[in-house]
């Protein structure tokens, strides 16, 4: 299985940049039989399950779950959730409550320890309280888990997070 983990403010431009980026690096894993796993969420999430569907990589969406019923997913997070339970072929439904950070950072923990590679969208800035990107990527690392860093030319997030953007972010959407 192959995660996606990056920076919750990327630009516009530089969602459009990550598509393409991800679809080729993607399709190679598609010939292997590999799998393609994402928290549902907007942004990145959204653009490497596009990604993946256009590689032939099959897509597994994560959603969260309270005491074993699947939980609301909040805006500005649904609409892309959506798309992504359309892109998919599975859907995991992980124990954890979206609006609470330490249990998304523990659920985002988890799966990447089930995976064998993650993709990281990462400029390699620190954690800040917000952005989980570099924990998750030394958490990778240190659980035995290839990570590969991408950072396209040209490629932009914003210092602070707009007003729908605040919380932090982890595997994929709001953590």
């Amino acid at each position: 299985m192959i995660a996606v983990v990056g920076h919750p403010d990327l630009t516009v431009p530089t969602l459009a940049l990550l598509e393409e980026e991800l679809r080729s690096r993607l399709a190679d894993r598609a010939r292997t039989g590999r799998a393609g796993l994402v928290r549902a969420g907007k942004g990145l999430p959204v653009v490497f399950g596009r990604a993946a569907r256009k590689a032939g990589l099959a897509l597994v969406t994560v959603l969260p779950t309270l005491g074993g019923v699947p939980a609301h997913v909040a805006e500005p997070d649904r609409k892309a959730a959506g798309e992504l339970l359309l892109l998919s072929q599975m859907v995991r439904l992980v124990e954890y409550d979206p609006g609470d950070r330490a249990s998304c950072i523990s659920a985002d923990e988890a799966l990447v320890r089930s995976c064998a590679r993650v993709l990281a969208v990462w400029d390699g800035s620190p954690s800040n309280g917000r952005d989980t990107t570099a924990h998750l990527v030394a958490y990778a690392r240190s659980h035995g888990v290839d990570v590969e860093v991408l950072w396209p030319r040209g490629a932009e997030h914003r210092a602070v997070p707009s007003a729908e953007a605040r919380g932090t972010y982890g595997l994929t959407g709001r953590s």
